[in-house]
């Protein structure tokens, strides 16, 4: 028997997009489709905290989750607790959720974490920070963060309609919870946003701007729309990136008449003036794609959006493994028309280690793709090594498995790297979750965590 004839690693099956039946849940029998695809009524109605839960849910799942829920709120979750209804109707998609499909559900697993499924034993590594990143030791101007050479990252808010529990902006992004005390942008929006501008002018040689947040979908669209347009006016600015996962998780607010509009005008704009616009999204499972989200998207496209593409993040226990990705991938560029772009490892935030994966796992991962979709639709997948950027997984210099510590090399130096000789020659550590490691290797972790100065 041939290798072919016995079967491939995946089997590719179309899977067409469904909206599930939002009335499978007690608290919204009664939503009209009307409701469902109004943007107001998705905003007006997000679970904001367990009781609300409890009133969509009723007795679906029992006390015990509940409660789990609220441990997690009360003393380990960096983010507060915002699910927007489209959201939470993408887990347990396709069936009347029962407290063990509950608790299994993919999605649920990193938008509504509970306390039992972080880890006891290393719930942070010891080198994860609020900032893992360093993006607010960046900042050239309040919200701008200039860590690429032709790339700056416009942070123009600090909400979403919706919270990860990995984000990975959690020192600055959604209300402060028990755990962290948030930071907090100080200046008006238009002074904010004047500053960027201000900088961009004065600095010719940053060509690409990604704007985000938290989430674009958060900008009242006028604030945006003029933002935009101010971007445009720069004529150094080559490309423009708006993030939104609420491409997914509000798909209502992009199919609003008003916002359709006010981005065809820039999408026009940015035609006539040769800059490559694009929308940026978030997807991590399959589950989350529905119709919705294909209007959407294809909408952006039709109005002059040069791309949409998915920027991931690999997190055990929601999609670490190479049937979830393709699924993902498939469904995202087959049937929503968004290209799958990147996956991130989660970066190194506290109370996280339990969604983290070690490089090892992500380089099999990226093998396990190859060959399947696209190569223009085959995603990377990458690791945001603190002070260095975007890496595929693959490059790593050295890498020793045992203790999980990769060390990576960078080409460039960042905004804050000015005055530093060694920057381009010296190794940056990045850290494998340390429940992955041979005993041995926790082990070592624990005798540095004792001699280790509280």
């Amino acid at each position: 028997m041939t290798e072919l004839s016995a079967g491939q690693p995946y089997e590719y099956q179309r899977r067409e997009l469904v909206e599930p039946d939002w009335t499978r849940f007690p608290g919204w029998r009664d939503v009209t489709a009307a409701q469902w695809d109004s943007a107001q009524w998705q905003r007006v109605n997000c679970v904001k905290n367990v009781k609300q839960l409890r009133t969509v849910l009723g007795d679906l799942v029992d006390e015990t989750f509940y409660a789990d829920l609220e441990a997690d709120q009360q003393h380990l979750a960096t983010m507060s607790m915002l699910l927007p209804p489209q959201m939470l109707n993408t887990m347990v998609p396709h069936a009347v959720p029962d407290t063990a499909a509950f608790y299994a559900d993919p999605v649920r697993r990193y938008m509504l974490p509970v306390a039992s499924d972080r880890r006891q034993d290393w719930p942070s590594h010891p080198n994860a920070s609020r900032d893992s990143l360093h993006e607010h030791d960046m900042w050239v101007a309040e919200g701008l963060t200039h860590r690429y050479p032709t790339k700056v990252l416009a942070e123009l808010l600090s909400t979403c309609p919706q919270y990860c529990g990995h984000c990975t902006r959690m020192d600055l992004v959604g209300n402060s919870t028990p755990a962290v005390a948030k930071l907090k942008l100080l200046q008006k929006p238009v002074d904010r946003y004047a500053a960027h501008l201000d900088y961009l002018k004065a600095h010719p040689g940053v060509r690409d701007v990604v704007v985000s947040g938290g989430d674009v979908a958060n900008v009242p669209w006028k604030q945006l729309e003029a933002y935009l347009m101010g971007l445009l006016s720069v004529s150094t600015v080559r490309d423009i990136r708006l993030a939104t996962k609420a491409l997914m998780g509000l798909p209502q607010h992009w199919l609003q008449d008003d916002v359709v509009e006010g981005m065809h005008r820039v999408a026009v704009t940015a035609q006539r003036r040769g800059v490559n616009l694009a929308v940026h999204t978030h997807v991590n499972h399959v589950n989350s794609l529905t119709p919705a989200v294909a209007r959407a998207a294809q909408t952006l496209l039709e109005i002059g959006v040069r791309d949409v593409r998915n920027q991931g993040v690999l997190m055990r226990g929601v999609n670490a493994t190479a049937a979830d990705l393709l699924d993902l991938c498939f469904g995202l560029q087959g049937e929503a028309g968004i290209l799958p772009y990147y996956f991130y490892m989660c970066d190194m935030i506290p109370n996280a280690e339990h969604w983290r994966v070690p490089v090892w796992h992500a380089q099999q991962l990226q093998h396990d793709l190859m060959g399947y979709l696209p190569g223009y639709a085959t995603p990377r997948i990458v690791c945001d090594v603190p002070f260095v950027g975007k890496r595929w997984v693959h490059m790593v210099a050295e890498y020793d498995r045992e203790n999980g510590i990769s060390y990576w090399t960078k080409n460039y130096r960042t905004s804050i790297e000015k005055d530093d000789s060694e920057a381009l020659s010296k190794l940056y550590a990045y850290y494998d979750p340390i429940d992955t490691l041979p005993e041995a290797g926790q082990q070592w972790w624990r005798k540095q965590q004792a001699t280790t100065p509280a």
